[in-house]
């Protein structure tokens, strides 16, 4: 697809989460603009932060981050790139990990460390409230409940706008919309990823967004019916598994991540792919070629 041509992160169609905040489907997720390992400032800020605004730029009005991005690092250089922020665009952040070191991830979705989380959220985006705000991963040694309980709390606080989920089972969100109204779920899927499909049904059938992280996950080894659609459409097949997930339900929101202006144009040019009825249900009938990685 020529990326020169006019594209917008809207010709992806829109989704509603809560009832009230409207977003383009097709978003950006922020963890590549950290350093290796997920730590730290990267190698070039001026690109990360002309990524961000090139994303906005293009129409792009759904940031994903966390505070274990960096950690903290993602969501200071959202700030510092975008604030104050342009009137619709919604950051859904997370919280529940701690960051010891480079590529090392741990478990605290405990109350009182929720509850600095989001304190500390607020700081460095600079935010009043946060419009959507996911447990990032259910914690085993922490009551589920009391991890839901308190953003709950938080929200009537009026610090979080919106309670989402990421990580999870359907019995989660089920648990989890016992308490408060949950508006996304943020689980790994993709073209070559499917192993939350009935969850993404789920999702739709209750109303509730589905971001995928990992969207473009494994697509590079993808099955000769995705080259063959790519060369069809003028497109690369990155792009096509793009669009194929915009076409697979209406509430999924990929967030495709990049730290480079040239491939954020390239992801978003993805939201104005078209793919005809019998090309979708080609590539759908495709067995996942590969299963990505476990994170």
């Amino acid at each position: 697809m020529n990326t020169s041509q006019t594209i917008s992160a809207a010709a992806a169609g829109t989704f509603t989460l809560g009832g009230d905040l409207t977003v383009n489907r097709l978003g950006y997720g922020a963890m590549r603009i950290t350093g290796k390992g997920v730590w730290g400032l990267p190698a070039d800020k001026p690109a990360a932060l002309a990524t961000l605004r090139r994303a906005v730029d293009l129409g792009v009005n759904l940031i994903d981050t966390a505070d274990s991005y960096g950690p903290g690092t993602s969501e200071e250089l959202i700030a510092e790139a975008l604030h104050p922020y342009p009137a619709g665009l919604v950051i859904a952040t997370k919280g529940g990990w701690e960051r010891p070191g480079p590529g090392w991830w741990t478990h605290n979705a405990s109350p009182a460390h929720l509850t600095k989380a989001v304190e500390d959220s607020l700081k460095r985006l600079r935010l009043e409230r946060i419009d959507v705000y996911q447990l990032h991963v259910p914690d085993p040694a922490v009551s589920y409940e009391g991890s839901i309980e308190t953003l709950a709390q938080l929200r009537e606080q009026g610090k979080i706008r919106h309670v989402a989920l990421s990580n999870v089972t359907r019995e989660h969100i089920e648990r989890a919309r016992k308490i408060v109204p949950i508006v996304s779920v943020q689980n790994r899927y993709s073209f070559a990823d499917r192993e939350s499909d009935f969850i993404v049904d789920h999702c739709q059938n209750n109303g509730i967004g589905f971001m995928p992280w990992a969207p473009l996950a494994q697509v590079r080894f993808a099955h000769e019916a995705l080259e063959r659609a790519a060369a069809q459409l003028d497109a690369t097949p990155l792009q096509v598994g793009l669009a194929w997930l915009l076409r697979r339900a209406p509430n999924l929101l990929p967030i495709p991540g990049t730290s480079s202006v040239e491939h954020v144009e390239q992801n978003i040019a993805a939201a104005s792919i078209h793919l005809p009825d019998s090309l979708f249900q080609e590539l759908s009938a495709v067995s996942p070629p590969h299963v990505a990685l476990r994170g």
